[in-house]
């Protein structure tokens, strides 16, 4: 398949898969649902802590699995049929479980959750090394806006669809409905992507080394290579900051904003991501990975911010209340998909061709702890409030910017 070719694949893969996980974003809809089913800011909090944490630890197993065999695409295929197998069968849980307590719904939703997420790590390491080898670098975050923007576009649909469905059907059987709907699309992404076949495989190293030496081989990259080292640090400061993610929802429950309403914000998000697309592609092909890793970081201060000034101030005006969290979402869905460029985009640039696998396992499994944090932050919202979870996330935004600003140079630049 020639390199146009793959791109279009990629990137079409990419937009059905885009406009399926909006349909389950843990920030709006799974927060949502959680919320409706447990009232408790852990759960909500544990949402996205078991999605991020089960997205990075699998990878440094997969990591040393796919750099041994010198073939991706099998573990590909595990974990992206995998996990539209996994909501499949959360939506026909929310489809029986109509007549259940919730508390009884509640575990069945936080078991598919979890499975969902683990299943999910298996295929970041195989993806960005299938990607990485199929388009050059002077593309990729090119092809990872246009993955965003055409995703952008189905996930205004799937928003516009779930305001609908929760609008028209009962309580859960709106959610049932609204994650067969992602499974469907995910589904249909997987199939796509391993279409397109796998690249000319690695060679195979010739000296096959041991898992044992393959974490040494990590440790030893860790103390070497002070871009990586950089960039772990930034990215647990980053966790740090992502901790306040599921909570803004909550907080605008608090501020008198109806969850019914949600897929507003979720639409409100995908807006935000998709206009900002063009500008991100172009940012980081042109100006350099380094460069828009910085620019999203001072970006990520501004949400908590405004989060802290209006519990302080707080906003009686319910017009205005509605307007201030739609413009805040906007605003995290263009932060969320311009970091999303910026860090895979990073990640491929600076690891070797021959040791991709690995430095994505490495990366992810160093920096998995971090986003446990929103199970931490549900545990001091409970107890001392949403203030200071937005407190902790604003701090470390702006650490991460410090750091971020220690990594000299651009790796590359678009010819």
């Amino acid at each position: 398949m020639s390199k146009k070719n793959r791109f279009s694949n990629v990137a079409a893969a990419g937009v059905t898969f885009q406009a399926g996980s909006a349909a389950v974003d843990s920030a709006t809809i799974m927060s949502a649902l959680v919320f409706q089913l447990t009232g408790s800011a852990i759960a909500v909090g544990a949402v996205t802590a078991i999605l991020r944490f089960g997205w990075l630890f699998p990878q440094l197993i997969v990591g040393f699995l796919a750099q041994r065999s010198g073939s991706s695409m099998r573990y590909y295929v595990i974990g992206a049929f995998g996990r539209a197998l996994c909501m499949g069968l959360l939506a026909l849980v929310l489809f029986l479980g109509e007549q259940w307590s919730p508390s009884i719904l509640s575990v069945f939703v936080m078991v598919l959750w979890t499975a969902y997420a683990f299943v999910s790590g298996v295929v970041a390491v195989p993806y960005n090394d299938i990607v990485a080898r199929s388009v050059e670098s002077g593309l990729r975050s090119r092809l990872l806006a246009t993955r965003f923007f055409g995703g952008g576009v189905l996930a205004l649909g799937v928003a516009a669809i779930a305001d609908h469905w929760m609008a028209a059907m009962a309580f859960p059987l709106s959610f049932a409905a609204i994650i067969a709907m992602a499974s469907f699309l995910m589904f249909l992404s997987s199939g796509i992507f391993v279409v397109m076949g796998e690249p000319d495989a690695r060679p195979r190293p010739e000296e096959k080394p041991g898992f044992f030496q393959y974490l040494k081989d990590g440790v030893a990259v860790f103390h070497a290579d002070s871009r990586f080292r950089l960039f772990v640090y930034a990215q647990w400061c980053g966790g740090a900051a992502l901790m306040a993610a599921p909570f803004y929802v909550v907080q605008a429950y608090a501020s008198g904003f109806e969850l019914g309403r949600v897929a507003v914000l979720l639409g409100a998000q995908t807006a935000g991501a998709l206009i900002s697309n063009a500008l991100w592609g172009w940012w980081g092909d042109r100006l350099g990975k380094v460069s828009l890793l910085k620019a999203i970081a001072i970006g990520r201060v501004f949400p908590a911010s405004a989060i802290i000034l209006l519990i302080v101030v707080g906003v009686s005006n319910h017009g205005l209340m509605f307007s201030i969290f739609v413009t805040l979402f906007f605003i995290l869905g263009a932060l969320a998909n311009g970091l999303t460029i910026a860090v895979i985009g990073f990640l491929m640039e600076i690891s070797p061709d021959d040791q991709r696998p690995a430095y994505s396992g490495y990366f992810n499994a160093i920096t998995a702890p971090a986003f446990l944090l929103p199970f931490l932050a549900g545990v001091l919202a409970s107890y001392f409030g949403l203030w200071l979870v937005f407190g902790i996330s604003l701090i470390a935004a702006i650490l991460q910017s410090c750091i971020l600003f220690r990594i000299g140079g651009q790796i590359s630049k678009a010819p």
